[in-house]
């Protein structure tokens, strides 16, 4: 392993960190805000956070100022998936109220097995490893939240139907983002994530700065961190990463959710939950590691 492959996967496991300690941030900030509060502050945060990168991303030189023209393309895509993450975030956030760190972490990496099974909606293939993948989430998650009356806990179920639109929006981001700058696409997709939530919060919600003054170190750390730094470390490492360890490390995130969640807020996992969430990590990964394997296997024989 060369110095720069070593270094990609030093900030990939970073990322992870920064991405699964965010569960503990969104649940100790909904003592004192709502979610769509929460979330509309966050995301504000986060667009803003970037705004930088979109003059400092060419060799680390200003970049000449946007125009509004290179703007129109961004926009469409990002109100697109603007809205995916809108409804994303906040199954997840409110799903959060109602379930644990852990679970909520686990249960929300099982986008990764789910965006290639809406795949075949748009006639794409699926690989096997998709499918088996898939079944060892299910499974698992079967462990991680169905009681012994096969019943889902209110949380879990919202976790799990948040994945889903997760998944899409992995969709929608990967068919804009060749076709716009990935800058400019984050930048409106929070900003409009943004938008919704407050909209929503205003309805909903009280709004009091008392309460946001409270949950400010949480907010912060959802917005600056989870979505400023660690947007951009993904970027940066994964010039250089190798795209198996990107993926692994990447999963890591459920893990450092569950392992946050125990140090900071005491929440303790059954065996019955670790079994599961073992199998929930071993689908993700096998989903998204077959494709990768099967590649390198048929590279000496061409």
């Amino acid at each position: 392993m060369n110095d720069s492959t070593l270094k990609s996967d030093l900030l990939l496991l970073l990322t992870a960190a920064i991405w699964g300690f965010a569960f503990v941030a969104q649940r100790v900030g909904m003592e004192h805000v709502g979610p769509f509060t929460f979330n509309g502050i966050r995301f504000a945060l986060g667009s803003l956070s970037l705004v930088p990168l979109l003059f400092w991303q060419l060799n680390g030189k200003p970049s000449p100022l946007p125009s509004a023209e290179g703007f129109g393309p961004a926009l469409r895509g990002g109100c697109i998936a603007g809205l995916f993450l809108f409804t994303g975030a906040s199954l997840q956030q409110v799903g959060l109220v109602y379930t644990t760190a852990g679970n909520a972490g686990f249960i929300t990496g099982l986008y990764v097995v789910i965006v290639p099974l809406i795949g075949l909606l748009f006639r794409q293939r699926s690989t096997a490893g998709a499918w088996l993948g898939a079944g060892l989430a299910a499974v698992g998650l079967y462990f991680l939240s169905v009681t012994d009356q096969f019943t889902i806990a209110w949380g879990d179920f919202l976790e799990l139907l948040g994945a889903f639109f997760w998944a899409g929006h992995v969709l929608v981001i990967g068919h804009f983002s060749p076709r716009v700058s990935a800058i400019r696409l984050a930048i409106t997709q929070f900003a409009i994530c943004s938008i919704l939530s407050l909209s929503t919060a205003t309805v909903v919600e009280t709004i009091r700065l008392s309460n946001i003054l409270q949950a400010a170190v949480p907010i912060l750390y959802g917005g600056l961190a989870s979505v400023g730094i660690a947007y951009t470390l993904q970027v940066v490492a994964q010039k250089n990463a190798h795209p198996a360890h990107a993926a692994i490390l990447l999963s890591l995130e459920a893990v450092f959710a569950a392992i946050g969640g125990w140090l900071m807020l005491g929440e303790i996992l059954s065996v019955r939950g670790l079994f599961g969430c073992a199998l929930m990590l071993a689908g993700m990964l096998l989903s998204q590691l077959w494709g990768m394997v099967g590649r390198r296997a048929k590279l000496p024989m061409t």
